[in-house]
């Protein structure tokens, strides 16, 4: 554990990390995200139903529930799309230079005909990562979910499926990940258990605002009882049962994560309680994570 802690503290180096930032970011979405806010705009963005988006925690199962869906004849699994963190930053970049409020508060502005733009930009950029020609295809950029305000302004009939894995394995996963990019929380134990709870605790304002537009899987539901929860699963996207989604790991597809090696096997349990080997370790993971350490299925 030593040496984890050792890597993290030298990625930490490269790639600073404010929780406090990310608390007020949360707590900003919150306030301008109301039911009253959606309401007023129903149905103002491009009305495709074809999107899916699978966000949460990475490391929390969202590779295994892609590959699933994709083994379907339905749905096409694409990657990580970067289209939806592009329009953020490109409203980020119009209020550094004066033309705009910060986002997301910005999106208040927006009037119809601008919203539905920028859901059928979305639907425009993301077809060249369609090759299969299925009527569904998936998003699975997990940090979308710091932009579900954003997904249901725009795309108001796009299914999001929040992968959620149990906080104690869910944040020792990410610890001892040395990611490509992105997921600057990760090298920090009290950061993570912070970032968690802030995660639930955004999740849950969704789940109040826009009741059952979120679809949560528990990875570890997933596994103990796979056929019963791919059904379920399936009857939340209107999709028929397919058999092949049981056989996933037989899907041939490029996966580009760091769980591109566990969709290739069967569903296994052995890695669920590996968190355990480390446990007097992780006390400022479970200190940090507050209510979440015991609170944190959500609405299912």
């Amino acid at each position: 554990f030593a040496h984890y802690i050792l890597g993290a503290q030298l990625r930490r180096l490269a790639a600073p990390y404010d929780a406090d930032d990310f608390d007020s970011w949360c707590e900003r979405q919150k306030a301008l995200f109301t039911q009253d806010f959606f309401q007023d705009r129903a149905d103002w963005g491009a009305l495709s139903d074809a999107p899916i988006f699978i966000v949460g925690l990475p490391r929390s199962g969202s590779t295994l529930i892609e590959q699933i869906l994709s083994s379907h004849s339905a749905v096409e699994g694409t990657m990580e799309l970067p289209e939806i963190g592009a329009i953020s930053r490109r409203f980020q970049r119009l209020a550094q230079r004066g033309k705009g409020r910060p986002y997301p508060d910005l999106l208040a502005d927006l009037n119809a005909e601008e919203v539905r733009e920028l859901g059928e930009s979305f639907l425009e950029r993301t077809k060249i990562h369609r090759k299969r020609g299925a009527p569904l295809f998936i998003d699975k950029m997990p940090n979308n979910f710091h932009h579900l305000g954003l997904i249901f302004l725009i795309l108001p009939n796009a299914r999001v499926i929040d992968a959620r894995r149990s906080p104690m394995a869910a944040g020792f996963s990410v610890f001892k990940q040395h990611f490509a990019r992105g997921h600057d929380f990760s090298y920090d134990l009290t950061d993570i258990g912070r970032y968690y709870w802030a995660y639930v605790d955004l999740m849950a304002h969704f789940d109040a605002v826009l009741p059952g537009r979120v679809y949560r899987v528990i990875h570890e539901d997933l596994v103990d009882d796979t056929e019963g929860q791919v059904r379920r699963l399936l009857g939340y996207l209107g999709l028929p049962f397919e058999a092949a989604c049981l056989e996933f790991h037989r899907t041939e597809r490029a996966v580009r994560t760091a769980s591109s090696e566990q969709v290739r096997r069967p569903i296994y349990r052995e890695g669920l309680d590996h968190w355990r080997n480390y446990e007097p370790w992780l006390g400022p993971l479970a200190e940090a994570l507050g209510p979440a350490l015991t609170d944190w299925r959500g609405a299912t």
